[in-house]
């Protein structure tokens, strides 16, 4: 086996870690007090819920394995292959909570796969990342200060609405950025550098599962979901192809068949994250939990 489809697996296996590991957080989402939206104390209380932590020690796995992936694998092919852990919670939703899966649901898994293929099949080739300090910085920077956006509307007492979403998706991609950027540093023997990018990923990702959560209290997974992932899917891609230096020109057509590919893949992660049968197997006792509370 390749080393790029050695880290195609790894980046499967991952997604499967991570989606796992959201449901399970997700069960305890709802039930947190909503006045703790976009604050420490919700992390702080779901925290003490032995589930919630089983939840984080599977998304701390799927992470690990995001990692490994990029030691061998471009970042292109490594965070829209992320979406594959979708599939795993359509089988859940259809076949143990016997959600209906339809015609747009069987259209998604085909975009995804067929996705998945050609960018294992185009792939640019792994690099360690090229652009310099000061493009790395801005774009960081960047994506970050629009993730707090919500956290600086509700300081300004204004609500944050639908950038919560937003924020979740785009602290996401910074994650898989860093890890990238964390890869790198671990390939080149930079031991302390990569010690600095796993903490930077950390509060990161702190930053998007809190956004997570609040959007969750309020809002439906159907609609949290799929803007969440393709956020993340886009903000990365376009961060591998304009900083990391990973050179699409070189693939097929030019690039063509590459950005079919991701658009296959986007497209039909966010037709899946939608689905009722997904929502349901990432929030199965949402409903349950909200006559309970009633």
């Amino acid at each position: 086996m390749t080393p790029l489809l050695i880290g195609v697996a790894a980046a499967v296996l991952a997604a499967s870690f991570y989606n796992a590991g959201v449901a399970v957080q997700s069960l305890d989402a709802r039930r947190s007090p909503s006045h703790r939206a976009l604050r420490a104390s919700l992390l702080a209380g779901l925290a003490t819920r032995r589930r919630w932590l089983l939840g984080t020690l599977l998304v701390t796995l799927g992470w690990t394995l995001q990692a490994a992936a990029l030691l061998v694998a471009p970042l292109t092919v490594v965070q829209p292959a992320l979406a594959a852990g979708l599939l795993l919670l359509l089988v859940i939703g259809s076949r143990i909570l016997d959600e209906h899966v339809g015609r747009r649901e069987i259209a998604a898994t085909a975009a995804i796969c067929v996705g998945l293929v050609g960018l294992a099949a185009t792939a640019p080739e792994h690099t360690a990342t090229r652009g310099t300090s000061a493009e790395i910085a801005l774009s960081l920077t960047a994506i970050g200060v629009a993730a707090l956006l919500p956290y600086l509307l509700t300081q300004l007492g204004r609500g944050p609405r639908v950038s919560v979403v937003l924020s979740s998706g785009l602290a996401y991609a910074w994650c898989g950025i860093a890890t990238k950027l964390l890869a790198d540093a671990v390939g080149t023997g930079a031991w302390g550098h990569a010690v600095l990018w796993a903490l930077a990923t950390a509060a990161a990702a702190g930053i998007g599962l809190l956004s997570e959560m609040t959007a969750l209290q309020t809002r439906p997974a159907t609609r949290v979901a799929p803007v969440v992932l393709v956020v993340d899917i886009t903000v990365a891609v376009a961060f591998a192809a304009a900083v990391v230096g990973e050179r699409w020109g070189v693939t097929p057509l030019g690039g063509a068949v590459l950005l079919v590919a991701v658009g296959l893949v986007t497209v039909g992660a966010g037709v899946l994250a939608a689905s009722p049968a997904v929502a349901a197997a990432t929030h199965a006792d949402s409903a349950h939990a909200r006559s309970g509370d009633a």
